[in-house]
């Protein structure tokens, strides 16, 4: 019975390291000529072909796509599973790598990290959900899901923040809401500085000024967000309403409120963006913004797959819209007591 070579028996019968076998295969700087063949001869000597990694180095095919993320949230998970919807809908012959890079010294960056990693070797192409670092030379195809800073030079899907975000405004300020607060994402990150621009442009088309104290930061998290909900909801003359930029931000108020003996949403409405499962699971169930995650997933694998196939997507800049979903966490302003008061925690 044959025993399956592997890429340290290429190493060895080459006289080289891993690294070396690594960087000649794929075609990557440092390697002189002489040690490629030297290298590539091992490969044919030893029959290394048959295993996934060989293969690549002939074909330059793994037969395998990745999903690199900075770490699997909930939103990044149910980008993954339209991408798992897509490929069992396309037919594709390739299995699926879900990576999470940005625990490698840190999460600036992660993204040129995990394709030099992958790229080449274990995939033949990838889509990369929320990066940060959008310039980059890349050796496999690469499409990028709402990508944080902005369109760069790869192609890229994203949700409507902004939009969504008016949705959400719009919907406290027909219930009658005039003091609307804001959770706000990350500033760094283009999603966060859409929503809150969405925010406050309902709020001017509503003729309501922006009250700057109404307005925390709460970096995207569950943490983050319970200190700005508990900051905003003992205000002396708190708002009536909430829109947090993300459900986990809304979670943090709903729990916040609740520590606090306010009712939801007898006391205080709340509305959150991005309709993750968590969501219709609270208690009050939550009113959020649908950004079409599994959709966001699909959309890339197609386009995805037409890179692979060598034809350009037939957009490289794809917006899809959003959707308000009205749940049991918004309902009009209590009534019936002096403003002073009923802005008031109990």
């Amino acid at each position: 019975m044959n025993v399956r070579s592997t890429i340290h028996d290429v190493a060895a019968a080459a006289g080289v390291s891993v690294a070396t076998v690594s960087k000649a295969v794929n075609g990557r700087y440092g390697v002189s000529p002489a040690t490629t063949a030297k290298v590539m001869a091992a490969v044919d000597a030893l029959g290394y072909e048959s295993s996934l990694v060989a293969s690549s180095m002939r074909s330059r095919r793994t037969g395998v796509v990745g999903v690199l993320v900075a770490d699997f949230e909930p939103f990044s998970s149910e980008v993954l599973k339209g991408v798992g919807t897509a490929m069992r809908t396309l037919g594709a012959e390739y299995d699926l790598l879900a990576y999470s890079g940005a625990h490698h010294g840190g999460a600036e960056g992660w993204e040129r990290r995990s394709l030099s990693r992958l790229s080449g070797t274990l995939i033949d192409g990838a889509i990369l959900v929320t990066p940060s670092v959008l310039t980059m030379s890349t050796t496999v195809p690469v499409v990028a899901v709402d990508p944080h800073r902005g369109r760069a030079d790869l192609p890229s899907v994203e949700a409507d923040s902004r939009g969504g975000a008016i949705q959400a405004v719009e919907h406290l300020v027909g219930l009658g809401h005039r003091r609307i607060g804001f959770l706000a994402g990350r500033g760094d990150l283009r999603s966060a500085s859409l929503r809150e621009a969405g925010y406050v442009q309902a709020l001017a088309a509503a003729g309501i000024a922006r009250d700057p104290g109404l307005t925390r930061d709460g970096e995207f998290e569950l943490g983050a967000g319970r200190t700005a909900a508990r900051e905003l909801l003992t205000l002396p003359d708190r708002p009536s309403a909430v829109f947090a930029a993300n459900d986990l931000m809304a979670v943090s108020v709903l729990r916040t409120a609740h520590e606090l003996g306010l009712r939801v949403p007898d006391d205080l409405s709340v509305v959150g963006f991005d309709d993750i499962p968590e969501a219709a699971r609270e208690q009050p169930a939550l009113t959020t913004v649908r950004q079409p995650m599994h959709r966001l997933g699909t959309v890339a694998t197609t386009m995805l797959f037409s890179l692979l196939g060598g034809v350009d997507p037939a957009e490289a800049e794809v917006v899809l819209p959003t959707k308000l979903v009205v749940r049991g966490t918004t309902a009009p302003p209590a009534a019936g007591l002096p403003a002073a008061l009923r802005h008031r925690v109990p």
